[in-house]
């Protein structure tokens, strides 16, 4: 049973992604410190804030849309990760744990989204 948003298995993947970002971020060269390292911090931050805030709110239709800008934080993120690989900041078996997570996330981030969407009758 949920009773908060901390119970959310979406939730708590987020927060392993984003303790796996920080972790990662470490490697990046110097010159990314306030570049592309800041703007990573910012997007995995955004997941689980975005998915308890939506938990938070007084409606479904609030709670997808909180959802929604989960899913767009993680695809940025993605992004940033791919990014980092093509630039070789990091190997991409360094990157494949994140980039496991971001995949999944996105997976359970859908199946949420849809299974929200069933209840308010397919809106």
């Amino acid at each position: 049973m949920v009773k908060n948003y901390k119970d959310l298995l979406v939730w708590q993947k987020a927060m392993d992604l984003t303790v796996e970002v920080y972790r990662l971020i470490k490697f990046l060269p110097r010159e990314e410190t306030y570049a592309l390292s800041d703007q990573m911090r910012r997007a995995v931050v955004s997941i689980p804030s975005n998915i308890a805030e939506g938990h938070g709110r007084n409606s479904t239709k609030e709670y997808i849309n909180f959802l929604s800008v989960a899913r767009g934080s993680q695809t940025e993120l993605e992004t940033q990760l791919q990014i980092c690989v093509r630039l070789k900041y990091l190997s991409e078996d360094e990157a494949l744990v994140a980039l496991n997570l971001c995949d999944e996330l996105n997976r359970m981030l859908n199946a949420l989204m849809n299974s929200l969407r069933a209840k308010l009758g397919g809106s």
